[in-house]
C-alpha cells in the first residue's frame, strides 16, 4: 500500500492539494469500485456506454487495466448517487456533460439539484434557494460532499502514478517507452 496515500496529498506533492487531485496518482478499476461503492460491473459498463470514461488510461483490449483520476473518481459517485435518487440515465449523462466542463477546483462548488427528471447545477447558495422556491428541487448533492467522501475512502485505498498512455495511432519511439517505465518504476519504489 502506498504509504503517502494516509498522509492526505500525492507523493512529492506539497501544495496542500488531497489525495490524487492533482492528477499525479491514478486509481484502477477495482480500487474505484471501492471508493465509490459500486460493482465492478457498473463500472465496466459505464465506461463502455462512455458515462464515465477513465481520463488516465481506458482499457485497450484483454488484460488492460482502466486507470481512474481522482475527479472520475468524483463524478462516478455523483452517478452513483443520481441513480440511487432515481434520477433517469438520461438525465444523468446532461449532467456529467455538465461536470465534465468544470475542473477538480470547480466540482468542488457545485451543488446537483434535482425534481427527478431534470438535473440543474447551481454554483451559489442563492441559485438553490431560487430553484427551490420555484418548488421544482426535491433533492440536491452537493459535489464537495462527495469530494471529501471519495478523499476519505482513497485515504486507505492504492493508487499508483499516473502515467497517461499517447494515443493508439501515435507510435511511441523505443527510448521513450524505455524512460516512462523507468520513471514509473522510480515513482513506485520512492512511494513504498
Amino acid at each position: 500500500m502506498d504509504e503517502s496515500a494516509g498522509s492526505g496529498s500525492a507523493p512529492g506533492v506539497d501544495d496542500g492539494i488531497g489525495i490524487g487531485e492533482d492528477g499525479t496518482v491514478g486509481y484502477r478499476g477495482v480500487t474505484a469500485c471501492h471508493a465509490v461503492g459500486i460493482s465492478y460491473r457498473q463500472l465496466d459498463y459505464w465506461a463502455r456506454t462512455q458515462l464515465v470514461v477513465p481520463s488516465i488510461r481506458d482499457a485497450s483490449g484483454s488484460g488492460t487495466q482502466r486507470l481512474y483520476s481522482f475527479r472520475d473518481l468524483v463524478v462516478l459517485k455523483v452517478v452513483k448517487s443520481l441513480l440511487d435518487a432515481g434520477v433517469s440515465l438520461q438525465n444523468i449523462r446532461k449532467a456529467i456533460e455538465t461536470l465534465r466542463s468544470h475542473g477538480v477546483e470547480d466540482l468542488a462548488g457545485i451543488t446537483l439539484i434535482s425534481d427527478g427528471t431534470t438535473v440543474y447545477d447551481c454554483r451559489s447558495p442563492e441559485e438553490v434557494v431560487d430553484l427551490l422556491q420555484g418548488g421544482q428541487g426535491v433533492f440536491g448533492i452537493a459535489i464537495g460532499g462527495a469530494f471529501k467522501e471519495i478523499q476519505g475512502s482513497l485515504s486507505h485505498l492504492p493508487g499508483e502514478p499516473a502515467v497517461f498512455a499517447r494515443p493508439a495511432e501515435e507510435p511511441e519511439p523505443a527510448s521513450e517507452t524505455f524512460g516512462d517505465e523507468l520513471a514509473a518504476r522510480r515513482a513506485r519504489r520512492r512511494a513504498g
